[in-house]
């Protein structure tokens, strides 16, 4: 973690003074940097308290254009990463063993990664910048470095720095990851277990989420383009990564959920923060007005702080009886929660290589093999837009 530090302090130092257009070779995959890290320090690095490391970036000129682009302020960058707080690290949620660490702000999220996922990294580069530069909506993960340590006679150690997407005022009470399809797709805890750390899959989704017309047809489209852009690159078995909120307290008393407290952590009284929670919602929309006429950006956008209303259903087989967009024939179960949604597109770095190939090949003689998830990026994005599609409807 010390090493992670002093290396992004020293990246973010040295390319903040350089204001130049981006050229093709930024973008050569080649486009990278070793540098020494003395402990007792060297004309370009501090003296530290870790064993000398070597620190490589990789394509800096381009990240530095990314949090340019994605509005991240170099020096709030460097605090938030390098500042006296340490880092928290978290459990891993998924099988790939990686370790995640969040900054004290919750605004980054870093993770390690495997030499071939900075590979996918740097090969879709230009493309995932051309993207992300015409669609601002987009809700594929935003990207801000690569990096990689190496302690002398030790192993690579190879990590990304990217959003995080529940960075909220709002306490997040439930969370799912969603890939649209069904095999080992659900939490192997019991219900007693599950708390708002918990990552819930599809089958145990137990909502559908009705969204204003003009945030569920924005939220179609840019679905379908980030869709089409992760097909044309190769890419499968990403998830939407969905994080609830309910603005009702009495729905937190019934799913056994502790009062929302403020971020600070300071327990006011319940209906005292009930009442402040309210007037902060207000308060939020009327801001969004207030900063769209001043030509700001809203607070609340496609995948942020988006207000909706989430209807409980009885098990993911429900939304089947949904149709892409609309409403089958089904018995509507009443429970409907006034929610605050956050959600965007992760895991991008997994291409169709030989291993998915076989992996899907072994599965198929086993399962039904629409049902799983390593299929080819073609089939997997039809499926999951399909999947989007049912469980965002349009609020009528």
């Amino acid at each position: 973690m010390l090493n992670l530090q002093l290396g992004i302090r020293y990246s973010v130092g040295k390319h903040a003074s350089i204001l130049r257009e981006l050229k093709p070779s930024d973008f050569d995959p080649k486009e990278k940097f070793w540098t020494r890290f003395p402990a007792e320090g060297s004309k370009l690095t501090p003296p530290h308290q870790s064993s000398e490391f070597r620190w490589k970036d990789y394509c800096p000129v381009v990240f530095r254009h990314l949090r340019q682009l994605f509005q991240v302020d170099p020096a709030d960058y460097m605090l938030a990463i390098c500042g006296n707080d340490a880092l928290r690290e978290l459990s891993s949620p998924g099988k790939s063993g990686s370790i995640f660490y969040l900054t004290q702000d919750d605004r980054f999220m870093i993770k390690t990664v495997k030499k071939s996922e900075v590979k996918v990294l740097l090969r879709m580069l230009p493309s995932y910048y051309q993207h992300v530069n015409r669609y601002e909506n987009s809700l594929v993960t935003k990207f801000y470095g690569v990096h990689c340590v190496k302690p002398i006679g030790g192993q690579k150690t190879r990590f990304i720095v990217m959003g995080n997407l529940f960075c909220s005022e709002y306490r997040i009470h439930r969370r799912f990851d969603l890939k649209g399809s069904s095999h080992g797709r659900s939490t192997d805890k019991p219900e007693s277990e599950i708390d708002e750390t918990t990552t819930l899959k599809d089958m145990d989704l137990n909502f559908v989420f009705r969204l204003q017309r003009n945030r569920f047809q924005e939220l179609m489209k840019q679905i379908d383009r980030d869709c089409e852009f992760l097909e044309a690159e190769r890419i499968m078995d990403y998830s939407l990564l969905v994080g609830l909120h309910f603005r009702d307290d009495n729905r937190g008393d019934k799913m056994g959920l502790s009062p929302f407290l403020l971020r600070t952590g300071k327990e006011d009284s319940y209906q005292n923060e009930k009442f402040m929670r309210g007037c902060r919602f207000l308060e939020a929309e009327l801001q969004d007005m207030d900063r769209i006429l001043a030509g700001q950006k809203p607070l609340i956008r496609l995948g942020a702080n988006m207000p909706a209303r989430a209807e409980r259903m009885a098990r993911r087989s429900d939304f089947d009886q949904y149709t892409r967009g609309g409403v089958g024939h089904f018995s509507y179960s009443g429970e409907v929660y006034e929610v605050v949604l956050y959600f965007g597109i992760i895991d991008i770095l997994q291409d169709y290589d030989i291993s998915k190939k076989l992996e899907h090949a072994y599965k198929s003689l086993q399962v039904d093999p629409t049902s799983i998830s390593a299929v080819d990026p073609k089939h997997y994005s039809k499926r999951f837009r399909d999947f989007i599609g049912r469980i965002f409807i349009e609020d009528r």
